[in-house]
């Protein structure tokens, strides 16, 4: 059974920084594009940033230059460094994971950036 569990949320000042982390059981990540997702208050789920097997990035534009995303496949891990984070950053934040036509996604960590 897949698992993916985010880590990392909680609350920072306009311009601070937060590092989601996203841990994945099962036999899955190595061979998954991992990504991280979000949905702020009413508001619908939006890409945030995606990289692949081959650890090829992409980004939302409104993240890019603030947000880096990364792996660590000896620790079957995806994290998230956020930076520069604005009021407009806040919400729930997803991990996924893809392979193939199959789709996980993780339960959420909040993030909330006051201004």
């Amino acid at each position: 059974q897949v698992q993916l569990v985010e880590s990392g949320g909680g609350l920072v000042q306009a311009g601070g920084s937060l590092r989601l982390s996203c841990a994945a059981s099962g036999s899955i990540f190595s061979s998954s594009t991992m990504g991280w997702y979000r949905q702020g208050p009413g508001k619908q789920r939006e890409f945030v940033a995606t990289i692949t097997t081959s650890s090829n990035t992409n980004y939302e534009e409104s993240v890019k230059g603030r947000f880096t995303i990364s792996r660590d496949n000896a620790k079957n891990t995806v994290s998230l460094q956020m930076s520069s984070l604005k009021p407009d950053d806040t919400a729930v934040y997803y991990c996924n994971a893809v392979r193939g036509w199959q789709n996980w996604w993780g339960r959420g960590t909040q993030v909330t950036v006051s201004s």
